[in-house]
């Protein structure tokens, strides 16, 4: 036998993946909350933003008070909506090719009859 057909488990750098499962349903909650978290803190700083910026510039405070507007709503689409399946290069057991491969379609074929 070839030494190419039996490889160590330790030699490769990803584990076989055997299925497509999608991630837990607490990772996924997990995931929410903290895009939730990310976007409602957005919000609250261009709120301050808005505010900070009214004596200066009326059109940027109300850039920063139409987003904090809206925010709100993103942030509960996004945290309501459940993520996009993941596109993986799934890592399945492939069997190693083998040592020696009949040739075909030679024009020197030998037919023999019986």
């Amino acid at each position: 036998m070839a030494s190419s057909q039996f490889t160590s488990r330790h030699d490769r750098s990803e584990p076989l993946l055997i299925t497509e499962a999608e991630p837990s349903q607490a990772d996924q909650h997990a995931a929410r909350k903290r895009r939730y978290s990310i976007t409602m803190a957005i919000r609250g700083t261009s709120l301050v933003v808005a505010a900070l910026t009214a004596q200066y510039s009326l059109w940027l405070m109300a850039v920063f008070a139409v987003l904090g507007t809206i925010l709100p709503w993103i942030a509960v689409v996004m945290a309501n909506d459940r993520p996009p399946k993941r596109k993986l290069d799934v890592n399945r057991y492939r069997p190693p090719a083998p040592d020696r491969i009949l040739e075909s379609g030679s024009s020197k074929a030998r037919v023999i009859d019986m």
